[in-house]
């Protein structure tokens, strides 16, 4: 029972570690608030049926504890599929890396996106030949589109500007996939229309045309989130998509591991994934 008075008092002084560190108060983030009720309410049930077992019928509380243990397997499957379930392979190379957003403050990019974009600058150092997609529109509380800050921080750290596309239109993960594969399937049009347009003396029965060659996608983005990303851009027309993963913010993995569960959760219920 003591337990279940400890993951309160942890609940709750953790809800106030997210606000203070992170400096921004999101609905999501009283989630640990109601995790901490249910843990006294839990504490308190539990001490009135010990004083009142004669009056307590038995399925009330192996219904609770049923539900509880099914909450907790969820959650271990789900986190497993997140970390685990990834298969590790050859990234180097691609055509193409779409970059995901995360929140633009007034004072700059979050640590977490600016560890995403650290990894797409060390990505590019190796493959100098790929494209980036920077996918994130502008939040109601943020003073330019993830994107534009994702570009403005990239070439300032030595990317050329030819080498990345912009999708402003984003605003969820599910978004981020579909408009950034429209932004490549453009960008291939447009290259396929100048490789056409080019000058120069074509001999008839001189070649034989080939397929284009399919093109390679990959998606890069914190540790926690490139599972959901990957099942999301194979449900949206990316079916072989590449995960290039990155470090997370160490304070605030806990709260993302939680929030990236209950987000798995519910794309996969309404068809996302």
């Amino acid at each position: 029972m003591w337990i279940l008075w400890l993951i309160a008092v942890c609940c709750i002084i953790y809800y106030i570690v997210i606000v203070i560190y992170s400096g921004i108060t999101t609905s999501f983030s009283l989630i640990w608030l109601m995790f901490a009720a249910i843990s006294v309410l839990l504490a308190a049930g539990w001490e009135a049926y010990i004083k009142h077992k004669d009056k307590i019928p038995l399925w009330i509380p192996v219904s609770v504890v049923t539900m509880c243990c099914t909450g907790i397997l969820v959650f271990m499957v789900v986190e497993i599929l997140v970390f685990t379930g990834v298969t590790v392979r050859d990234t180097s190379n691609l055509d193409y890396v779409i970059v995901l957003g995360a929140r633009v403050k007034e004072s700059g990019i979050s640590k977490s996106l600016k560890k995403r974009l650290d990894k797409a600058i060390e990505y590019m150092d190796n493959n100098p030949g790929t494209v980036l997609v920077l996918s994130g529109g502008q939040g109601s509380d943020e003073p330019v589109s993830e994107a534009a800050a994702m570009r403005d921080y990239l070439v300032y750290n030595g990317i050329r500007d030819e080498q990345l596309i912009l999708d402003i239109r984003s605003f969820s993960t599910v978004e981020n996939i579909a408009y950034s594969r429209v932004a490549i399937e453009e960008d291939q049009a447009k290259k396929k229309a100048r490789r056409l347009n080019s000058p120069g003396i074509v001999v008839p029965g001189a070649f034989e045309e080939v397929p284009d060659k399919p093109i390679r996608v990959g998606v890069l983005t914190s540790d926690f989130h490139v599972f959901r990303a990957q099942q999301i851009a194979k449900k949206w027309g990316i079916p072989d998509i590449y995960g290039i993963s990155c470090g997370s913010d160490p304070v605030l993995f806990i709260h993302f591991c939680v929030r990236e569960c209950a987000a798995i959760l519910k794309d996969k219920l309404v068809g996302n994934m």
